[in-house]
């Protein structure tokens, strides 16, 4: 009977404990009888007490907070925006994280009140069009830069903020649109007058160069060389062997009737 007491008050403790295997990208922190332990695991068994000790785990690897939300522009148009913010905890500030901002909810509320604020900020002095085509990654940037002067020194890195979709009011799609098509026929209008310029050029050259052949012959009709390819051809009609009845006068060009 001795030996059984013994047995019971030895494994007693033990069947007390609970144990926890540490998971990859995951910080431990042992919170015994309402006090944080500063000595934080990342791996190995972690063994607890569960009658004293609450065991809180909080992710450092990075985390995705998903929010869709309507932003001001410059204009005062409220332009609907899926977002994504990616950040994570720094795993030195991880007590203090706990202390003043909360566990892993409460942080991720905070992550995404700081971004309707910053992205609020940095939107209203941007064209709800320059949000829709290239100046989007300077608004990220620009709204990242201003989260992280709030988070960072509160333990929380923002690793980036993606403007993933946006949604223009119809009435601005339909301006942007109408622009497009505005400045694609007048790129196609280019081209056509463009082409048209070369045509009339080319023209414009071979004109001249058949004005200049004409010059050329003009000038060299001279009587002397009308008289000498007049000798020519009836040099070369004398050579051939068919009857022929020449008529000329001796200046004019040659006539000639078979």
């Amino acid at each position: 009977m001795k030996m059984s007491i013994n047995q019971f008050l030895l494994w007693l403790p033990l069947s007390l404990m609970s144990c926890t295997v540490a998971k990859p990208g995951t910080i431990y922190v042992k919170q015994r009888l309402g006090k944080l332990d500063p000595l934080t695991k990342t791996d190995g068994l972690i063994v607890v007490n569960p009658l004293t000790t609450v065991l809180i785990d909080l992710p450092t690897r990075t985390t995705s907070g998903e929010l869709r939300l309507s932003l001001p522009s410059k204009e005062g148009l409220n332009v609907m925006t899926e977002v994504s913010i990616l950040y994570r905890i720094q795993p030195d500030a991880v007590l203090s994280i706990i202390q003043n901002l909360g566990f892993e909810r409460e942080y991720e509320l905070i992550v995404k009140n700081t971004f309707r604020s910053a992205a609020a900020d940095v939107t209203a002095l941007y064209l709800a069009k320059d949000m829709h085509s290239g100046k989007r990654d300077e608004i990220e940037l620009a709204v990242q830069e201003k989260m992280a002067t709030t988070l960072a020194p509160r333990g929380i890195d923002v690793e980036a903020v993606l403007l993933k979709s946006i949604e223009l009011p119809k009435e601005l799609y339909a301006a942007v649109e109408n622009k497009l098509k505005a400045e694609q026929e007048a790129q196609r209008m280019e081209f056509v007058l463009q082409t048209a310029r070369q045509d009339a050029e080319k023209k414009r050259i071979e004109a001249e160069g058949i004005r200049d052949a004409q010059i050329i012959i003009q000038e060299g009709m001279t009587d002397n060389n009308i008289a000498w390819r007049s000798l020519e051809v009836l040099q070369e009609l004398a050579s051939s062997p068919n009857a022929k009845l020449i008529i000329t006068d001796g200046k004019a060009p040659v006539l000639i009737n078979e």
